[in-house]
């Protein structure tokens, strides 16, 4: 069922930052780059893979393990918007390929980052190799157990190549009458979480200069950045409805990831 127009307009003001990144890893902080070599490289903090996504030096592609729940499936919009924004900024010649799958329902929603994490540690298949690194993208069929009334969570990154994207929370919010496009929101929160995964903001990608958020740490300062936390008090990024595509890195972000290996 639908929400009300009030908390729609709640998570358009919040779009962007309406997610957690959820920076702890599962192993005692040491990192690899190849999971023959080191099983627990995918189980390391957000933004601690961020050179290995972004550049070629150790790994020249990415596959992007997509899972969803059956009957929440993104879009195919998205998921090309996702690849392009991935080949906008890595450098990965042997290319980017999404080996998508749906799964049935875990049945635990709504779903606690520690439900997440199992969710993929049951489900996943696709892990580093010596020239590929792997990343595991989960849609889920409810929403996330750290919603608190009107602030909803749409998506989080959890893990150094692993998100979740509360699928069941962006249809219900989107693409009807005074809604943003599906496709728009879908891509907002994919490239947003994945932004936290390529080390922004100041999370693995080195800052270039002062643009991270003293408030909301973490996040970009400009308003228009696609890393931007907008706050309750509305100003910000502005209104998704009628929108044609997602909001854009800023150039600070941009030098950041350039300066770490990436484009």
């Amino acid at each position: 069922m639908k929400r009300s127009f009030l908390l729609l307009f709640i998570l358009i003001q919040m779009v962007v930052v309406s997610c957690s990144t959820d920076g702890d890893s599962d192993t005692d902080g040491t990192t690899g780059n190849n999971d023959t070599e080191n099983p627990t490289s995918h189980l390391q903090s957000t933004g601690s893979s961020s050179n290995d996504l972004l550049s070629s030096e150790t790994f020249n592609s990415i596959v992007v393990e997509l899972v969803y729940v059956e009957g929440f499936e993104p879009t195919q919009t998205s998921i090309d918007n996702f690849v392009a924004f991935l080949e906008s900024r890595t450098f990965k010649p042997n290319g980017i390929t999404v080996a998508k799958r749906a799964i049935v329902s875990p049945g635990n929603a709504p779903y606690t980052n520690t439900e997440i994490r199992s969710i993929e540690d049951a489900n996943r298949t696709k892990f580093n190799t010596e020239n590929e690194i792997a990343v595991w993208a989960f849609f889920a069929d409810g929403s996330s157990a750290n919603n608190s009334g009107s602030s909803v969570v749409l998506g989080t990154a959890y893990r150094n190549t692993s998100f979740v994207i509360y699928e069941e929370t962006i249809q219900d919010l989107s693409s009807s009458a005074f809604e943003p496009n599906r496709s728009v929101l879908e891509t907002t929160v994919i490239t947003h979480e994945f932004g936290h995964i390529l080390g922004l903001t100041n999370l693995g990608a080195p800052l270039q200069s002062a643009h991270e958020d003293g408030e909301h740490e973490k996040h970009c300062d400009v308003e228009s950045c696609l890393m931007y936390w907008v706050s309750e008090t509305g100003s910000g990024i502005g209104n998704l409805v009628g929108q044609s595509q997602a909001p854009q890195l800023d150039a600070q972000c941009i030098a950041d990831l350039q300066a770490n290996g990436g484009k």
